[in-house]
């Protein structure tokens, strides 16, 4: 019994040492690997803009050149400084009435009790469910009775109501999470109901305020279907639209393609930089209800 307790004794100590050294080679990999994965098509994209012979390319990893060419005919011939003005329009309105409607349908889904309150709760959900694809014709029919077709803000109220569902839902588990007691110290020192949701609610919801405008201004700068369908004159496609241009019926001019596409991915990134910190704590703060 002793001989085979000393035998085994070595095994047992290597084991740990093998994991240990695994773990630190695998996982470094693993993350470089996937680091690789998602970088890549963004690096194909910006160096294919960049490269004077984008549509001559081919597999090549390294392009032939640097010019900005690309980018100087996108908005020279292409009038994609337009599409970005619409885009930004459309977002920036999209964002501030995603905002409002949705926080103070939320304050009341989550405060107040009233009748069929989980049926709303329930039609919310179902309309997030529901396909976009399915929502074109209806909408589209909607849009015309009111004579709101190749119009940025008719094209604006199709996406603050697309961004409502998720919006709402989201921000209810943000004011769930503030304790009625805070506002109700807040009425005890004298504090109106105004003052009470500027002061004291508006602060704590803050966070989750911030995640679901970056949702909604993902959802009016990126989407082609509704934009590409109600309008009608090329000086109100946004810039998801204003991609589609440079595709032909027999070829496709790749070079504007992937300038144009540089173009509508950087004010995304430099939005989600500056409230990415804001972004994290406000999804994890509405996962948890106290």
């Amino acid at each position: 019994m002793t001989v085979s307790k000393l035998s085994t004794a070595p095994d047992r100590g290597k084991s740990p040492r093998r994991a240990t050294l695994g773990s630190r080679i695998g996982l470094p990999a693993a993350v470089i690997g996937l680091l690789l994965f998602t970088l890549f098509p963004v690096y194909w994209m910006v160096s294919t803009a960049l490269d004077p012979k984008a549509s001559l390319r081919g597999s090549d990893v390294l392009p032939s050149g640097i010019s900005f060419e690309h980018f100087e005919f996108v908005f020279d011939k292409g009038n994609f400084g337009t599409y970005l003005l619409n885009s930004a329009i459309v977002g920036l309105a999209t964002i501030v009435a995603a905002a409002l409607l949705s926080l103070f349908a939320a304050i009341a889904v989550a405060r107040f009790k009233f009748r069929f309150r989980t049926s709303v709760l329930i039609m919310i959900l179902i309309v997030q469910m529901v396909p976009l694809e399915a929502l074109v014709i209806p909408l589209f029919i909607q849009m015309r009775d009111y004579d709101m077709l190749n119009s940025l803000l008719g094209l604006s109220i199709v996406y603050i109501a697309l961004s409502l569902p998720f919006a709402i839902w989201t921000l209810r588990g943000f004011v769930a999470t503030v304790p009625k007691e805070v506002e109700e110290a807040a009425y005890i020192d004298g504090a109106s109901w105004p003052r009470m949701f500027w002061s004291v609610l508006l602060p704590l919801v803050a966070p989750g305020l911030v995640a679901t405008s970056i949702f909604a201004f993902i959802t009016a700068w990126n989407e082609f279907v509704f934009a590409y369908t109600f309008m009608k004159g090329s000086d109100k496609y946004t810039a998801a639209v204003g991609i589609y241009q440079f595709f032909g019926e027999n070829s496709t001019a790749w070079g504007p393609v992937m300038a144009s596409s540089t173009l509508v991915t950087v004010p995304v990134m430099i939005f989600f930089v500056i409230v990415h910190r804001k972004l994290g704590s406000g999804l994890a703060a509405g996962a948890v209800k106290g």
